[in-house]
């Protein structure tokens, strides 16, 4: 039955809930545009430029890079594995794309928004505290289990948690091509060149040592 719901997930995603009116990308102009990678041009569209309709292949729209629970070898204990427009070109111009989310007992995708894309997450195993802050600053929050789904509204901060003693993992569906990922901790410790010391001390009420001290765990490693 899960089975069956992931595949009614997928249609109904590509198909009537992010389509027209509603698509966050804009609407195609032909029948396909298979992206070309961006290394392949000096173009720069919003978007990708079309692959030659002569060069389009059935492994333009093929992707099985979902089947099977991402390695997760972080100290948040979550792993993304997106399947949008850089993996599938097929899916550039069309509005939608996927992504699968594994979580190990206790793990976390720390709070982050989608800029350009509503998500909707359906549990595939395992069970998730989930939740999204409104910008009145309103926690929506629930408990999901398999089978359960659950939507993030574009833009708004939101997270998932695996409070079980098993891993889960979840499907999610995005209405964009490429929906963008912007970590709240990582975009304000982490940014190149950084935030300056004095805007983190003054917005979190912390002195410089404790500010350093998280980016120092934040720091990606070499």
């Amino acid at each position: 039955m899960a089975a069956n719901f992931v595949t009614y997930l997928a249609i109904f995603t590509f198909t009537a809930a992010f389509s027209g009116a509603l698509a966050s990308d804009p609407d195609l102009l032909q029948d396909v545009c298979v992206a070309l990678p961006s290394s392949s041009g000096g173009v720069k569209v919003n978007g990708f430029a079309c692959k030659d309709d002569a060069n389009v292949t059935a492994a333009d729209f093929f992707f099985d890079g979902l089947a099977k629970p991402g390695l997760i070898n972080n100290s948040v204990g979550s792993i993304v594995t997106a399947a949008n427009v850089e993996k599938v070109p097929g899916l550039n111009t069309l509005g939608a794309s996927l992504s699968r989310i594994d979580y190990a007992p206790g793990g976390l995708n720390p709070p982050h928004t989608h800029p350009r894309a509503t998500e909707i997450v359906f549990v595939l195993d395992g069970e998730l505290d989930v939740g999204f802050i409104t910008t009145a600053n309103k926690l929506v929050s629930k408990t999901i289990n398999k089978g359960d789904i659950f939507v993030f509204p574009r833009g708004l901060v939101h997270f998932q948690k695996n409070n079980g003693d098993k891993a889960a993992a979840v499907i999610a569906a995005f209405n964009s091509q490429l929906p963008g990922t912007q970590s709240i901790p990582a975009a304000l410790f982490t940014a190149t060149p950084p935030v300056p010391d004095e805007v983190l001390t003054k917005a979190f009420q912390l002195g410089t040592k404790e500010i350093d001290k998280i980016k120092s765990k934040l720091a990606p490693k070499k």
